[in-house]
């Protein structure tokens, strides 16, 4: 009896340590029985639980986004560019006459009760914040224009790279830039959603594919917050572990001089359940000139060339995995053969989850 009630408080143990712990449980579990000795000297050394999952993506900028300028017809009938030379694509207005702005709901309210004919735009560009003074146009009694196109939020479909012992995660493997500016967006805020997929365009020569995912965009299915935008990808926090990454088994990290041409596989979830396909590294470029394009891949696998025709929008993130290590990231397609793309080195991912 006393080793019936000992087991039983000794399972009750296990599980809340599981619950609580969240990733550090899984990897550590790991870690321990795979017993191999690790030191702290590289990043490839580092143990990670690789995704392949798809999920929704909601970015906010810091203030909103310039994106370009236009002509306004003033009352009198003439035709204004009131900010063309004084704000530029890819400024981000953050104030208007000492008042500060974070989206373009706002924005459009501070112009709706400008009562002056003169107004003091404070805008950040690059590093810099600047107060610009200008002249809106009157286009009416009370009812004045600035003529600047704005854009303070944006959305889409990316695939989970990795979750690190923290609970922290990297995706993409290139950053989110605007349409329009093709400038990175500076982002205050952002959102990971539950998705799934539920079609798949192949791409062919000229044409890339994508994969079409339905993301309700409610608290219900929020997975957790992005905090950062950078060149080699979205990162943040996962707080919904187990319904993100169930089932999976953490793996080690590799550095960029561990990689070999020759065979791969890539995760991803265009069946609507994580597989791995096979891939060719064809190419290995330790100096590229873009860091997410680092590894030039080919895939090979019959099965996703007859699902998808190759790589496709929305399995950039998909992690590459090499002899039992994650050794990068899919992040671009080749326009014209969607079966070859490029890769990023996974450590130049997880130098963004260490600061």
């Amino acid at each position: 009896m006393v080793k019936y009630w000992y087991r039983r408080i000794l399972i009750m143990i296990v599980v809340f340590t599981v619950a609580a712990g969240g990733s550090w449980y899984f990897i550590e579990k790991r870690r321990v029985s795979m017993k191999k000795e690790v030191s702290a000297e590289t990043v490839g050394e580092s143990m990670v639980i690789p995704g392949g999952m798809p999920v929704g993506i909601y970015l906010e900028t810091e203030g909103v986004m310039v994106l370009g300028t236009e002509q306004i017809t003033g009352e009198d009938g003439m035709r204004y560019s009131p900010a063309e030379h004084i704000v530029k694509p890819g400024d981000y207005i953050v104030g208007i006459n000492g008042q500060e702005i974070g989206t373009k709901g706002e924005l459009i309210e501070a112009v709706a009760s400008l009562d002056r004919e003169e107004v003091v735009l404070t805008i950040k560009r690059e590093e810099e914040r600047l107060d610009i003074k200008f002249r809106p146009v009157r286009c009416g009694v009370g009812d004045y224009k600035l003529g600047i196109w704005v854009r303070d939020n944006t959305q889409g479909l990316g695939t989970v790279t990795f979750l690190n012992a923290d609970s922290s995660f990297g995706a993409l493997g290139h950053g989110i830039h605007d349409v329009d500016t093709s400038e990175l967006l500076d982002i205050s805020d952002g959102t990971l959603y539950l998705t799934s997929i539920k079609d798949i365009k192949r791409g062919e020569n000229g044409t890339p594919g994508g994969m079409e995912g339905i993301i309700v965009y409610n608290h219900y299915n929020v997975l957790g917050t992005i905090t950062k935008n950078t060149e080699v990808g979205i990162f943040g926090t996962v707080d919904r572990i187990d319904t993100l990454f169930s089932e999976q088994e953490p793996i080690e990290t590799a550095v960029k001089e561990e990689i070999e041409a020759g065979p791969a596989v890539i995760r991803c979830a265009v069946s609507g359940e994580i597989k791995e396909y096979e891939i060719q590294i064809t190419g290995i470029d330790f100096y590229a000139s873009e860091v997410n394009k680092g590894l030039t891949v080919e895939v090979t696998d019959k099965e996703l060339l007859a699902e998808t025709g190759g790589i496709v929008q929305g399995m950039s993130g998909s992690p590459i995995i090499q002899n039992g290590k994650l050794i990068g990231a899919i992040t671009h397609v080749f326009v014209n053969d969607p079966t070859k793309g490029y890769g990023i080195f996974i450590e130049n991912m997880l130098k963004e989850t260490e600061n």
